[in-house]
Order: C-alpha cells, then structure tokens, then sequence
C-alpha cells in the first residue's frame, strides 16, 4: 500500500474494469477493456453531489505507452509486457483494449487459471492525466460535476487486481473527488456570502431613503 500511495502522490492514478480469459486454443490469454471511451461512470455521489468520469476516444492519442507491464495489484511479478510482445495495448472505436499471453511464466499460467476460474475479474490500469475538462450542471436539487479525461500522459502498467480491490483505486479516485468537494465547498460558501453582501447594500439602501 506504501508502494501505491507514493504513486497517487506522484499523480498517477487508477481504475478498475472487468477483465477474462480469452478462448484462443493453445494460449493462455487474458483480455479485456482497461476504459471504454465517453461512457461516463460515477465516482462519488451523495445527496447534495454526484461526481462522474469520463475518458475521451482521442485520450491515449500521443501518450507514451513505449513499454508498458502487467502484474497484480501494481507491484510484484511482470506478467506480460509490451517490450516482449507478450502485452498487446491498443485502443479501437470502443476504448482501450487490453490483451496479455500468460504462458511464458509459472506465475503467469498460475494467474491465467485464476482469471479463467473467476477467482480474479478486474483489472485496473495506472496513468496520469495532462488534460481534462470539467462541466457542472444542475439537476433539480443535485449538482452534477462530469469530468472529461481529454489527454493521457503516460499509460504505466495494466494489473490483475484482487476484489475488493485494495490496489488504491478507491484511494485515487476519492483524492480527485476530495479536491472537486472542496472545490464547490469553497464556490457555495463564497455564493453565499456574495448573496448576504449584497442583501446587506440592499438594505442599507432602502433604510437611506426612509
């Protein structure tokens, strides 16, 4: 866990999806969608708030994603990476696709028999963002806040994670999440007082013409 969070603290953050094994005979392959792109998911919500998240088709477009690994849980054994050929990262129409041999490995083949068994099922990719964009709205009486993930820029490893899972997932996306509520704290607090200001002149105003 010490290892991840001087990973959030360097902004790297991360995210979970589903992940299987792929029915290709003779291969142990692993594969799945490390994000689907503008398929907004929700972060937080409470009454007052709901936070969502969402990645944008041209994100990965010049990220660095030279040699990217996959292990488990962030940390341990390398899997599978792209530098061999054993770690296929690509996106397509529908978001980043991700696809990993585990045959070449002892370890490998043990977590493949995981996967195919249901044992392990998601899977959470590590990345930093360098762009974004931030919409608000307003529905009824909940502030909706959507944020867009507009440029990635570097893609570090792709990982088998355990469920629940306790890689940092919950811990990054709440740092995010924690910065936005602050951040509309601080707005209603500063609407409010503005209003209260602006009450006050209008009374002092109508008490000088009595």
């Amino acid at each position: 866990m010490t290892e991840i969070m001087e990973r959030i603290n360097k902004g790297i953050q991360y995210r979970d999806m589903k992940m299987r094994a792929a029915d290709i005979a003779d291969r142990l392959v692993v594969e799945g969608y490390a994000t689907t792109f503008n398929d907004p998911y929700v972060l937080y919500e409470d009454d007052e708030m709901r936070i969502l998240e969402a990645v944008d088709a041209g994100a990965f477009v010049g990220a660095d994603m030279r040699d990217v690994i996959m292990q488990y849980d962030h940390r341990g054994h390398v899997f599978a990476r792209t530098r061999n050929n054993t770690l296929d990262v690509r996106t397509d129409d529908k978001g980043l696709f991700i696809s990993a041999d585990l045959g070449g490995t002892d370890i490998g083949r043990q977590l493949y028999q995981e996967i195919k068994g249901g044992y392990t099922d998601k899977m959470s990719f590590a990345f930093t963002v360098t762009g974004e964009d931030v919409d608000r709205r307003i529905e009824g009486t909940k502030r909706i806040i959507t944020r867009t993930i507009t440029k990635i820029g570097k893609l570090y490893d792709v990982s088998a994670v355990s469920v629940p899972a306790n890689d940092g997932t919950t811990i990054s996306a709440r740092s995010f999440c924690d910065g936005i509520i602050q951040k509309e704290h601080e707005e209603s607090m500063l609407k409010l007082a503005e209003e209260r200001t602006r009450k006050l002149i209008a009374l002092k105003l109508k008490l000088m013409e009595v």
